[in-house]
């Protein structure tokens, strides 16, 4: 295996573990964290393919890994299946969202999660369905900070929130989404991810903000592979993610292959300077896919 400073070795995979114990271990050495997310997939198919990405994933000695939930909660059933699997093998996060959700439920999902071997917890408010716009209202929880304050009422579980580089959607600026990462930082909260981004000031600034308020916590960029062009620019578009101008001209002047070279390239670049500029580690959207989120992390140096 090549002497690179920032290679894990991959027959020796990360104990279970918190997540902010493993940014610390791995930081004694010298070396950032890697870890991927998965979603619950719809049928049989996508399932038996949510797997072979997992064993792929743990074959590379990943740190941990997050499983997600739908809009409004509405994969719940299936997350905590998919939590109850993986908890055992590695380091798993299992996704809290507060769109329509009661206290009494968050408390047996909490507890389904310490039942399974879950060591951490990402509260994060969420996303109403589209067949149901008002979920938000109709539920009893109305914050990712109430989740927060619940999970750390109720359970001893790690506890971990989403950030946003380019600011939350419905917050008037960077300074007040700072104030309220303090905030959950206050309530409980030991670590953040963020959500999809493409600009590297972005996290810097948001690195920066968050410091000056205070919110001290580390900060694990989240990193979209663009595989799939068409996809990704759907995807940051529906997020509010901005992609560079040049890079986006660049992505749809090409046909797909190129699309993808171009992509996957700068991808790894940002990776590799979210590392120098100075991020815990890096948490690869894998999309349940494990090609490109591998061909990414290799591309950086994170595994062989």
């Amino acid at each position: 295996m090549p002497n690179h400073p920032l290679l894990r070795n991959a027959l020796t995979p990360a104990p279970i573990s918190s997540v902010n114990d493993l940014i610390k271990n791995r930081h004694l050495v010298g070396a950032p964290t890697l870890s991927f997310e998965f979603f619950p997939p719809k049928d049989e198919a996508g399932e038996a393919t949510l797997w072979r990405t997992f064993d792929d994933v743990l074959d590379v000695g990943a740190d941990f890994v997050s499983v997600t939930y739908g809009a409004g909660g509405s994969s719940s059933a299936r997350t905590l299946n998919i939590v109850e699997k993986m908890a055992p093998q590695i380091t798993t996060v299992g996704h809290l969202t507060a769109v329509g959700a009661t206290v009494a439920g968050t408390r047996e999902i909490i507890r389904r999660f310490e039942g399974a071997g879950v060591r951490s917890l990402l509260a994060v408010r969420g996303d109403s369905p589209k067949d149901n716009p008002n979920a938000l209202a109709e539920g009893e929880l109305k914050t990712a900070l109430q989740l927060v304050e619940l999970a750390h009422e109720v359970s001893a579980l790690e506890v971990g929130v989403g950030a946003f580089p380019e600011v939350h959607p419905e917050s008037p600026d960077m300074a007040h989404d700072a104030k309220v990462l303090k905030l959950k930082q206050v309530a409980g909260a030991s670590f953040a991810i963020t959500q999809l981004f493409f600009n590297l000031d972005a996290f810097i600034t948001l690195r920066q903000t968050a410091d000056s308020a205070g919110a001290t916590l580390p900060i694990v960029p989240g990193l979209m592979p663009i595989n799939n062009a068409k996809q990704v620019i759907r995807m940051a578009a529906m997020s509010g993610a901005a992609i560079p101008a040049q890079l986006l001209a660049e992505l749809e002047a090409a046909d797909e292959v190129e699309a993808r070279r171009i992509g996957m390239q700068f991808t790894i670049d940002l990776g590799k300077q979210l590392l120098a500029a100075g991020a815990p580690g890096l948490h690869i959207f894998t999309l349940n896919q494990s090609a490109a989120a591998l061909e990414l992390a290799r591309g950086i140096g994170l595994i062989d």
